[in-house]
């Protein structure tokens, strides 16, 4: 079996990678604890926000495969959500170096496209920025109509209960499914593989 990745991966925030609706469930400002380094928002009884507990790793392991990441979000608080992303840190990859400094969320994403719309306007963007073909992308979200971007080619993962390794597993097998010619050409065309 190949190890083969999309060149893309995108991945809705609200549910999918924190489990709550930033425009709704969040109060802004937002802020990090200097003490622990959570995010919290400015309820009385602050909201932490953070990533589901499989995404940091998966983040890395996609970043150092060289994929593509992307956030797809129709958020009705764009900069609430991107003010998160940049406060949110992400600890340094298991194993690494002990010297190793958690990293802004931000930084693991090479696009976003955060702004009220169809998931279908949202890769449109992605495809017209990156050069990307659809059938190259892999989306992992919680709502089902969301599905809708199949229609352009791009592999849709349901994410019920947030994402997971397990999920991500069950995304990576349906699109390498989706795609077995081109997987096998990829494993002869590259030496290393075979």
């Amino acid at each position: 079996m190949t190890t083969r990745l999309p060149k893309l991966v995108a991945f809705d925030l609200d549910y999918t990678l924190w489990d709550f609706w930033i425009d709704t469930h969040v109060h802004p400002p937002l802020r990090r604890d200097h003490v622990t380094g959570k995010v919290i928002d400015s309820q009385r009884n602050p909201k932490t926000i953070d990533f589901y507990r499989d995404v940091p790793q998966i983040m890395h392991r996609l970043q150092a495969a060289g994929v593509t990441i992307a956030a797809c979000s129709r958020t009705y608080a764009p900069s609430l959500a991107r003010e998160a992303l940049d406060l949110i840190l992400i600890p340094p990859r298991t194993g690494s170096d002990s010297s190793a400094k958690p990293i802004p969320a931000v930084k693991f994403f090479d696009q976003l496209e955060i702004y009220p719309s169809s998931k279908i306007r949202h890769f449109k963007k992605l495809h017209e920025k990156t050069g990307i073909p659809y059938d190259e992308m892999l989306f992992f979200d919680d709502e089902w109509r969301n599905q809708e971007v199949e229609e352009l080619g791009v592999t849709f993962t349901l994410v019920p209960n947030g994402l997971n390794d397990r999920i991500l597993e069950k995304g990576l097998e349906e699109w390498r499914k989706r795609h077995p010619v081109q997987v096998t050409e990829d494993v002869v065309a590259d030496d290393t593989l075979i």
